[in-house]
């Protein structure tokens, strides 16, 4: 039988520290208060309502080994866990040789946000999501904004129980066009995310996934039966910056990209530029020239500036003229839709016409003020504009390659 290495028997070590960190921030911060489910109280008749975080379900996607362990074949980790213990991730438990997810429903925080928020801008412009996520995450990214639910238990954080069902009532009684999967990281509330998906689709409702893109390839081909578009936070292009800043890596991201490529289904990709980090030319060229080579020049690249948090209060914002560097070096490298994020007003907010260049889509914020699209293209030239521009469209996806596996999945859907 084959031992865990040091990185798989790291969760005890990383638990030391998100008990410290909880500590800390519920004396300082109040931070568990503040990402507790505000926009599903109990008077909106929750079935089950209030919960310590813990919502056992079983796992998808894990082996039995020898000595009751279960290796978890969710996400690149693989993690090894023994009886009793948790993944990296502290949210999926053996127990008793059975590999459960904690997290089925429990949501730690939620809201109706524009789609432009997370940020897709081509997909449904205008439109709302209904967000969602629950605690944890299989990165521990030194920049996380959201690291008081991301990096903590479910035991930390308040939360509501929302199974399913109730979660797409929530949706259309706030008249959503789609479920987003969001701020800490869906891969590994993986169940509630694929479930809720399949019964929002049914149901008329599309479902997006908010993601670092650290997957494995069988759970996330069969997830895309059931989402409507993806956006990966694309974090960097070194494995250095994936392995110091992220604690990840950046082979498994660039796989679970083509995957999605592959698929068909509508992408889009955010990368939030941290000085000194990784905003150096030469890296962000050669990001670049993959997306092109590899995913195609109509794929969305959002350059995002970066805020001092977490653990990285040493570093200053991101200078805007170094997002303007990155877009103008995307553009020159044949990225057709290149945005900046966190500038307010910038003219990169808005969408134009890769042919003629016309604006097509005036935003301000994440307030879409004028869309000049008419049936997805451009008034001016008739230039098709790639995405996502009506709901009927993103329920008609069908993933273009079902399984990578014949052997272990369904098979495809007819075409």
């Amino acid at each position: 039988m084959s031992q865990p290495n040091r990185d798989q028997l790291r969760p005890g070590r990383r638990d030391c520290l998100r008990w410290g960190l909880a500590c800390g921030a519920c004396s300082v911060l109040g931070a568990t208060e503040r990402t507790a489910a505000q926009d599903v109280p109990d008077a909106e008749g929750l079935p089950g309502s209030a919960t310590q975080g813990i919502v056992r379900h079983e796992a998808m996607f894990w082996e039995k080994m020898a000595e009751n362990r279960v290796r978890c074949r969710l996400c690149p980790r693989e993690c090894i866990v023994p009886d009793g213990e948790r993944g990296t991730c502290g949210i999926r438990e053996n127990h008793q040789g059975q590999y459960q997810t904690l997290v089925y429903g429990a949501v730690c925080t939620s809201g109706i946000d524009p789609i432009e928020k997370k940020p897709l801008f081509h997909y449904l412009p205008g439109t709302t999501a209904y967000s969602v996520a629950t605690a944890g995450c299989n990165f521990e990214c030194r920049f996380c904004q959201n690291w008081q639910i991301s990096q903590f238990r479910p035991e930390q954080v308040k939360s509501s129980e929302v199974p399913p069902q109730r979660l797409v009532e929530l949706c259309k009684s706030k008249e959503a066009r789609t479920i987003a999967f969001t701020y800490s990281e869906p891969t590994v509330f993986y169940e509630y995310m694929h479930d809720s998906a399949a019964l929002a689709r049914s149901q008329g409702i599309g479902s997006v996934m908010i993601s670092n893109g650290y997957i494995q390839e069988e759970p996330l081909r069969r997830l895309c039966r059931h989402l409507t578009a993806v956006k990966i936070d694309f974090k960097g292009f070194s494995e250095t910056f994936y392995a110091e800043t992220c604690s990840g890596h950046l082979k498994p991201v660039l796989a679970t990209m083509e995957t999605l490529k592959e698929i068909g289904i509508w992408l889009e990709l955010v990368v939030l530029i941290i000085p000194t980090l990784n905003d150096g030319p030469d890296e962000i060229k050669q990001m670049c020239r993959w997306v092109v080579s590899h995913l195609g020049p109509d794929v969305p690249m959002h350059f995002s500036r970066f805020q001092p948090t977490y653990r990285l209060t040493n570093l200053p914002q991101t200078p805007v003229a170094t997002l303007e560097r990155c877009r103008q070096i995307a553009l020159d490298t044949g990225v057709r839709y290149v945005y900046l994020g966190n500038v307010p007003s910038h003219e990169a907010e808005n969408t134009f016409c890769h042919g003629c260049h016309t604006e097509l889509i005036h935003r301000v914020g994440y307030q879409v003020r004028n869309n000049r699209l008419q049936n997805g293209q451009c008034p001016q030239c008739q230039a098709k504009i790639p995405g996502i521009w009506s709901l009927d469209q993103a329920l008609s996806f069908k993933p273009r390659v079902e399984t990578a596996n014949p052997s272990t999945t369904e098979p495809p859907n007819p075409t």
